[in-house]
């Protein structure tokens, strides 16, 4: 085994925050020596994962998803947690870096010694979900965070992504006029285990409240992802941190009542089988994309499916033939 990366590995063990952020930085990397690197120290780290709760959280652009998770961090860590922060930024098409800085958005919880706040470009991700995010996520779990939060980009099409890699999903909304159920589609209101409208404060605050009743309402007639928890519906207003508190027990008595049941161990097996065949089928698909023989007809193929000669079904066959002829 690699010295330095049992080294690496031990350093996180202990919570040395540059460790981590060398270790997802290493995570992230698409080259063919790192990823192998990179999967060594996971092995490494794996006996160190799984003691915290991971929590995704979305919503629509200006909900404040990051007013509410600098809030709840805060909060957790007056708890006595530490929390560790992945979020997903929009990438910029130039560089594929992250262009919001959510360490900017966050300042007070970044300062904080019991927290960690790592921005990831989506780097163009269905969902807006990195694809490593979920082995950052058991680099800090090793390292000893308490509470994993995932914050997304946004409501999309992939949200069900965030949703299979936590145990808890959380949908921020904020009250609006008219119908409140518009614009937000139904698939992400029913993976949501809790939902939490925002903004309820001042001129609002009524608002809130019906927006509150009106989702209560919907989510009867929907059917839950979790036997054995009916999602709920809450509200609060980050920004005067009030609510917070009431979010928080919420979430505590969810992870009491799914480690009861065994929902979330069943919930985290079932992850895992779908995260190993997401890596089966990105990795296939890599080779496929990079085989020399492959390359030679692509472009040609291509163009007869762009132009009507050729079928894009026989296409495809005629490259997956190219490309196991060689395996």
């Amino acid at each position: 085994m690699n010295p330095a990366k049992t080294d690496l590995a031990e350093q996180i063990t202990s919570s040395d925050r540059r460790a981590l952020a060398r270790a997802i930085t290493l995570i992230e990397s698409t080259r063919a020596e790192h990823r192998e690197q990179a999967e060594a120290l996971l092995q490494e780290l794996l006996p160190n994962t799984g003691q915290s709760i991971r929590i995704g959280i979305t919503g629509v652009p200006g909900v404040g998803k990051s007013t509410f998770i600098e809030a709840f961090g805060l909060h957790a860590i007056e708890m006595g947690k530490r929390v560790a922060v992945l979020a997903i930024d929009p990438s910029s098409p130039r560089t594929g870096g992250s262009i919001l800085g959510d360490k900017t958005r966050m300042e007070e919880l970044g300062r904080h010694k019991n927290a960690y706040i790592r921005p990831t470009p989506s780097g163009g991700t269905l969902g807006g979900v990195a694809r490593r995010t979920r082995e950052a996520m058991l680099a800090c779990e090793a390292a000893g965070f308490d509470v994993i939060i995932v914050e997304t980009v946004g409501v999309g099409q992939s949200e069900t992504t965030v949703a299979e890699m936590v145990d808890m999903f959380l949908l921020l909304l904020v009250p609006g006029g008219g119908d409140e159920l518009q614009g937000i589609k139904k698939g992400i209101v029913e993976l949501a285990d809790l939902i939490i409208v925002n903004k309820a404060d001042g001129d609002l605050e009524k608002a809130a409240e019906r927006a509150r009743r009106e989702y209560a309402n919907a989510l009867g007639l929907l059917r839950p992802s979790s036997p054995e928890w009916p999602p709920e519906v809450t509200k609060c207003s980050a920004l005067n941190r009030d609510g917070i508190g009431a979010v928080w027990a919420t979430i505590e008595r969810y992870r009491e009542i799914m480690a009861k049941s065994g929902g979330i161990g069943r919930r985290r097996a079932e992850q895992a089988k779908a995260w190993m065949w997401n890596e089966v089928s990105d990795t296939l698909m890599n080779r496929l994309r990079t085989d020399p023989k492959v390359r030679r007809r692509v472009g040609e193929l291509e163009e007869k499916v762009a132009s009507g000669v050729q079928t894009p079904g026989k296409a495809a066959q005629e490259l997956l033939t190219l490309f196991l002829s060689g395996s």
